[in-house]
């Protein structure tokens, strides 16, 4: 089951992504293709508040067409260590200071056609501070109870991949 590369061309590099065309050989001298994203490390943090509510994000997503409502995420500057992103992405867009954080677990959300590795992390907070968005962000802070969760999860209002594993490990680990 292993698939050899036999060649490779980068067909776009962008500012957070490349995409990379392989030809391939398969066991037994078949051959095909495969396209693959290159995406460097990200980190996702579903964050409880001293009162019981989670904290998650509302922002507009172009790929998507519409207002996604997500646990908060980011990329890790080069050399950056996830935790250290962790913390820095939960403060730049709710203004959350952790005053603990963990590792519950990696995910690779897109296995077929994309490297992206998210570490996921659970940080305990209390009160919010000043925000510090990206400058094409947009972004709302929104607080909601275990039960309006699994509501809006049962309900189909919750769709994004991490944000979804990211509420399961929490429910699995902590």
């Amino acid at each position: 089951m292993y698939e050899k590369t036999i060649g490779s061309k980068t067909v776009f590099e962008g500012r957070i992504l490349s995409v990379d065309v392989l030809d391939i050989e398969l066991p037994g001298g078949r051959t095909g293709t495969r396209e693959i994203v290159r995406h460097g490390a990200a980190v996702a943090v579903i964050a409880r508040r001293r009162d019981g509510s989670f904290v998650f994000i509302r922002q507009f997503r172009k790929a998507m067409e519409r207002i996604c409502f997500e646990v908060m995420a980011g990329n890790c500057d080069p050399g950056e260590a996830a935790e250290i992103a962790a913390v820095r992405e939960l403060k730049e867009e709710t203004g959350y200071t952790p005053d603990s954080i963990r590792f519950l677990a990696a995910i690779y959300p897109l296995v077929g056609y994309c490297t992206e590795k998210i570490d996921v992390f659970y940080a305990e907070v209390h009160e919010p501070g000043e925000t510090d968005f990206d400058q094409d962000e947009q972004i709302e802070t929104v607080l909601v109870t275990e039960e309006e969760m699994v509501g809006m999860i049962c309900a189909g209002n919750v769709q994004d991949a991490k944000t979804l594993a990211a509420w399961a490990l929490y429910k699995a680990i902590v």
